[in-house]
């Protein structure tokens, strides 16, 4: 408990054996339940969770993606106020308390952890750096706000203020989605926070180039409403080979 209010923190994972463990470590006493949503890891993360804190509960998301993951495990959180650390040791989760207190104090809804300007410069690979720069620069050219980190992983936020986010995303872009979406639905209970950030341990699963457009495409559908058309437009299934030539073959 922080503060009379129940605390739950989300982690994602998959196939995070060399750091959930450290980053369970991290995280303080004063946390009633660690969510792990894990998509069916194949190097004993889930296990590793399991030992490594009696807190832990893992939950298996076999539907892969970011978003997903942590939609999946803000289902499951009973706290009243939930922050997400990944699951590689790069978020400072051990200063909860600092920023849930920033939180109350402030009285906001959503801190958003931002990274930038970077502690340790060795921390974020050069190619990251410079695309994470750009969205942030993107999204708040945009928004006609500075924000200071749009893709930052880590938040502390009051779970009342979920049923006030339109979250659609299951990808990686669910991570500027959901601090557009607490800026555009919050107001001045959003704010940012700044945070440290540490070299990842393990290696990481992401195509950087992949994930940018995926990102730019999303930030631009975010502007413009068109969210749900794009993803009805990506879900929509295809007609097999099989099933255009069965078409092709009935007599008018």
């Amino acid at each position: 408990m922080f503060q009379n209010l129940k605390v739950s923190v989300v982690i994602p994972t998959l196939n995070e054996a060399k750091g959930i463990r450290e980053t369970i470590k991290n995280i303080p006493s004063v946390v009633d339940e660690i969510v792990v949503v894990d998509a069916d890891s194949t190097d004993g993360t889930r296990e590793i969770a399991t030992q490594a804190d009696p807190r832990t509960k893992v939950i298996l998301e076999p539907r892969r993606g970011y978003g997903r993951a942590f939609r999946t495990g803000f289902e499951h959180c009973t706290g009243d106020l939930i922050a997400t650390a990944d699951g590689d040791g790069t978020y400072p989760i051990e200063r909860f308390e600092e920023i849930a207190a920033h939180l109350l104090e402030k009285n906001l809804e959503f801190v958003s952890c931002a990274r930038f300007p970077l502690k340790d410069s060795s921390a974020m690979h050069f190619q990251n750096y410079v695309g994470n720069q750009f969205f942030t620069v993107a999204a708040s050219t945009l928004w006609f706000h500075r924000f200071n980190d749009i893709l930052s992983g880590m938040w502390v936020f009051r779970k009342s203020c979920l049923s006030k986010l339109h979250l659609l995303s299951d990808s990686w872009n669910f991570s500027e989605e959901i601090k557009l979406q607490a800026y555009m639905k919050l107001g001045k209970k959003f704010a940012e926070f700044h945070i440290p950030y540490r070299e990842r341990l393990g290696e990481t699963k992401l195509s950087p180039w992949k994930v940018g457009l995926q990102n730019l495409v999303y930030l631009f559908a975010m502007r413009t409403g068109s969210v749900a058309l794009i993803q009805e437009i990506v879900k929509r299934p295809k007609r097999s080979e099989a099933a255009r030539s069965s078409e092709g073959s009935v007599s008018p």
